[in-house]
């Protein structure tokens, strides 16, 4: 019982540890949407995801403000993108972004 409480603990911290290894700036990255690539700039401060702004793309406006308004909020919450889920109806713009996230973190590290 002892050695797996210490091994969960263990299991928590390196979590923890991994979505903090960001090193501070500003990235960019890019992932491809429905219509076009998706470019998004990561601010990172003290480790941890600060801001994310989608900077460019070429995606019909009406169909990738949802996923803009509605993840970049919680990818912060989150640092990061996983458990964020894409936003209905704009799967692949929501899929862009969260590649092009990912792309941006990947030279953060």
């Amino acid at each position: 019982m002892k050695k797996l409480i210490v091994v969960a603990a263990a299991a928590v911290m390196a979590v923890g540890a991994a979505q903090a290894a960001y090193k501070d700036g500003t990235y960019t990255g890019e992932g491809k949407g429905r219509e076009s690539m998706i470019q998004v700039q990561v601010d990172v401060k003290g480790g941890k995801i600060a801001d994310v702004k989608v900077v460019k793309h070429g995606e019909t406006e009406m169909i990738i403000a949802a996923p803009i308004e509605t993840m970049l909020p919680e990818i912060v919450k989150k640092n990061g993108v996983e458990g964020v889920d894409d936003v209905g109806g704009a799967t692949l713009s929501s899929q862009g972004i969260k590649a092009a996230v990912q792309d941006a973190l990947s030279k953060a590290q």
